[in-house]
């Protein structure tokens, strides 16, 4: 090629297409889901705020809460949750008390009872799988309403529980009379405690307006109750979610984990455990959301009691705004629970993240982050 020829030719320059949503296909996509959006705004995004703005008010439920007529409350429905003694946060402070046990023993229970139970189902040479998961999730499908009042009469002082107990010597307790914690039982059985006074050295302190026995005096037998009920109807739920997790684990790893000779504790443990952790993320943050806002078994159960032992925040927020007709209080009780299962969420995300999060965000986001 001359040199002639060699100044006629030009590189060819290849344009790389253009990406993403532009021109009239941003205001297609607009229109296309401007529906979802009204109706997302005016039925979820607006009864939102409406109740954030009445959680700051003194509304008693009469009229409109937007009226000139309405006094403002300010913060003080929070701070009086908090910071101001009273019966407020008496009954706040205990709510919290219930709830933070009824969470720390129901999200374990049914997570291992779920996993356990899909692991047996799973069982290649098993016979009759299709009645076993049918067994098993069908609590789940019942109503919670039916189920509760079933417990209700299983769980009384002549009910069918109380008659097995009976049967091996154990006299059975009261279940929905009896206000003290399942410590204050347990030690009281082997004569550590007085079972009709808490001991006194742990009575004469207080935080937040309960004293530290009643911080660490456990559940009440009533809300053990409650959560045997909670468990045995959630487990079948969180059971098809490991079962189908389990069910899409490729079968190489098994393999391979039988010509490495382990055994099944540690093919549990560091194949599949590991394998399932996305879908272990998923129970857990879907028990700690349905055990913070526990409602419906508590309302038919005991209504709070005996003596607020199952009283939870979302009873509470109920019992305030429809009972006593302080809707600003009841308000701002749903908020701060919207806050306490969000920065749970979050919580609970952090520590099961993985490795490579671990990693400072800044060496996460340069180019040459070390892994």
């Amino acid at each position: 090629m001359t040199a002639t020829g060699a100044s006629l030719t030009r590189p060819v320059v290849r344009k790389t297409p253009r990406t993403g949503i532009y021109g009239r296909q941003g205001s297609a996509g607009w229109l296309f889901v401007s529906p979802a959006v009204v109706i997302l705004g005016v039925f979820l995004l607006l009864p939102i705020l409406m109740a954030l703005f009445v959680s700051f008010t003194a509304w008693n439920g009469q009229g409109s809460p937007f009226t000139s007529t309405v006094p403002m409350a300010g913060g003080d429905n929070y701070t009086n949750l908090f910071a101001k003694d009273g019966l407020t946060r008496l009954d706040f402070m205990t709510s919290i008390r219930n709830n933070l046990y009824y969470v720390l023993l129901v999200v374990p229970l049914q997570t291992v009872i779920a996993l356990s139970l899909a692991l047996v189902v799973n069982q290649r040479l098993l016979k009759g799988k299709s009645f076993f998961r049918t067994a098993f999730f069908f609590p789940s499908v019942t109503s919670s309403v039916a189920i509760s009042v079933v417990f209700l009469f299983i769980f009384l002082n002549g009910g069918a529980v109380n008659a097995v107990l009976g049967f091996f010597g154990i006299q059975g307790p009261q279940w929905f009379q009896d206000s003290r914690g399942l410590l204050h039982v347990i030690l009281g059985g082997l004569g550590l405690v007085n079972n009709d006074s808490p001991p006194a050295a742990l009575t004469g302190h207080t935080a937040f307006g309960l004293s530290y026995w009643d911080w660490l005096a456990g559940p009440s037998v009533a809300m053990c109750a409650i959560i045997a009920l909670v468990v045995w109807t959630t487990s079948g739920t969180f059971m098809l979610m490991f079962l189908s997790a389990l069910q899409n684990l490729p079968t190489e790893l098994d393999e391979a984990s039988l010509l490495d000779g382990a055994s099944r504790r540690q093919h549990l443990r560091y194949v599949t455990l590991p394998m399932l952790k996305p879908t272990l993320f998923l129970v857990l943050t879907l028990g700690l959301i349905g055990t913070w806002q526990v409602f419906d078994q508590v309302y038919v159960m005991s209504q709070g009691n005996p003596a607020k032992t199952t009283l939870t925040p979302a009873f509470l927020s109920y019992r305030t705004a429809f009972y006593d007709f302080n809707y600003g209080s009841g308000a701002a009780i749903s908020f701060i629970l919207f806050l306490i299962i969000i920065t749970l969420t979050l919580l609970q995300r952090y520590i099961m993240r993985d490795r490579d999060d671990r990693r400072p965000l800044w060496r996460r986001l340069s180019k040459g982050g070390a892994r």
